[in-house]
């Protein structure tokens, strides 16, 4: 697939592809697939690659060892480690597996079946195309591009991870939790009859922020402080955002097709410079006119609310429960959902051992590349297409990535970073070189 010629509807159509029919899996080099030993490799050990190191060496039954480690800082394998110190039977990793720096993911990638990728999401699609490559089954967090040429890497990765028949889970969680699924289910029954319309939130405070060490090079102060650079997180639309964004899909069962919307920064910490916004509010326009609302900030104080709504030409749905415009409940959900974040790594191995098709990249990437659609629209203060985005491959990563790397934006003389701005923002054209 050349990712130059991806469009929504390779997204959708990848989006579609989330899990299929049960075949049995030979056994893993010549053992029966629920004692062999499923090497685990972990890139990116800060606190989500630790959680999910946690739950997937947690999978019932599961027998698997933690093989290597790979951070850009030694402080965050460290913390891994001790992390699953209580697991010591499910360790089997000596500081030679233990690698520090940029490119230590090349080293993790040689000594692990089923590998974590965790790091600051501007890396995601570098390190996921050469986990597929490797030939690797993946659990990769969200979100999983912040830029067009990213979401072109992914898609394609996508497709060749199914010709290989790899599995791989993203970390939208929703999509792992039984309430979710079966308020989908009910809504594919035409409980609500059509969906017209719906609104979708992250609304809550503000956000950790680490500061500038002695000796730090800007690279390294920007890595470590990743959250608040574009090129490495694609603000917290894509960052956090991206989760409800992701329930819109999924709810309409469809991509959508623009976006148009306001943002800004008001209420950031003084003496924590930052690039990102604080708040965006979006429209996202998606096929048959469907509207959805879409919101997040993140300030101190005020009412916070993480959920997404829709309405349809029978009722209103809330995650769980659906009436109809009386109140009248038609459907509520009476069941218990189990931790959604256990539940991927749990059906990820059990993929694994019994070949089950699962791939979730596909409908990953088109969630977080419809949060770079709605960041763009309210960067440029433009209506914003999704297909002519992703067809521009506009990319944010550097060339050429090293300590000493000057990234794609630097602080002015008192310390602060430029703000992206409607009347200046310009999206550029990548070059031909890779990271």
């Amino acid at each position: 697939m050349n990712p130059a010629r991806l469009s929504r509807r390779d997204a959708l159509r990848a989006a579609g592809a989330i899990s299929g029919a049960v075949a049995a899996m030979p056994a893993l080099h010549g053992q029966s697939p629920s004692s062999d030993v499923i090497r685990i490799g972990l890139i990116g050990a800060g606190g989500r690659g630790t959680g999910a190191l946690q739950q997937t060496l947690s999978v019932p039954g599961s027998n698997v060892k933690l093989t290597a480690v790979a951070d850009a800082f030694d402080d965050r394998i460290k913390g891994a480690l001790k992390a699953v110190e209580n697991m010591k039977d499910k360790i089997d990793c000596p500081e030679e597996r233990q690698y520090r720096g940029l490119d230590g993911y090349k080293q993790v990638l040689e000594h692990c079946d089923l590998v974590i990728l965790a790091t600051p999401p501007g890396f995601r699609p570098f390190h996921f195309e050469e986990a597929i490559k490797a030939g690797k089954h993946v659990f990769m967090e969200k979100p999983v591009c912040v830029d067009a040429f990213g979401a072109q890497m992914c898609l394609a990765a996508a497709k060749l991870a199914d010709e290989k028949k790899l599995k791989v889970v993203v970390g939208l969680q929703r999509r792992y939790d039984r309430k979710y699924r079966e308020t989908i289910q009910k809504i594919r029954e035409g409980v609500a009859g059509d969906i017209i319309g719906g609104q979708v939130y992250w609304n809550g405070g503000g956000i950790w922020y680490r500061g500038r060490k002695p000796d730090m090079t800007e690279m390294q102060f920007q890595v470590h402080n990743w959250y608040h650079f574009n090129w490495l997180c694609g603000d917290h639309i894509c960052e956090q955002h991206v989760h409800n964004i992701d329930i819109a899909n999924w709810v309409l069962d469809r991509l959508p097709e623009s976006a148009y919307g306001v943002g800004g920064r008001q209420n950031r910490v003084p003496g924590q410079p930052s690039e990102i916004y604080d708040h965006h509010a979006v429209n996202f326009v998606y096929p048959g006119g469907v509207r959805i609302a879409s919101q997040c900030r993140q300030f101190p104080g005020g009412d916070g609310r993480v959920n997404e709504e829709f309405q349809g030409t029978k009722g209103f749905v809330k995650i769980g429960e659906i009436t109809d415009y009386k109140g009248n409940v038609l459907w509520k959900f009476e069941g218990k959902s189990d931790n959604p974040y256990q539940v991927e790594h749990d059906e990820l191995h059990d993929a694994i051992r019994n070949d089950k098709p699962l791939n979730n990249a596909g409908y990953g990437t088109a969630a977080s590349f419809a949060a770079v659609v709605g960041r763009t629209a309210n960067y440029t203060g433009k209506e914003t297409g999704y297909d002519s985005l992703l067809k521009t491959g506009f990319r944010t990563m550097p060339e050429s990535l090293t300590w000493d790397t000057i990234p794609p934006v630097v602080p002015d003389k008192d310390g602060n970073y430029p703000l992206p701005m409607p009347a200046t923002y310009k999206i550029e054209a990548p070059k031909k070189a890779t990271a």
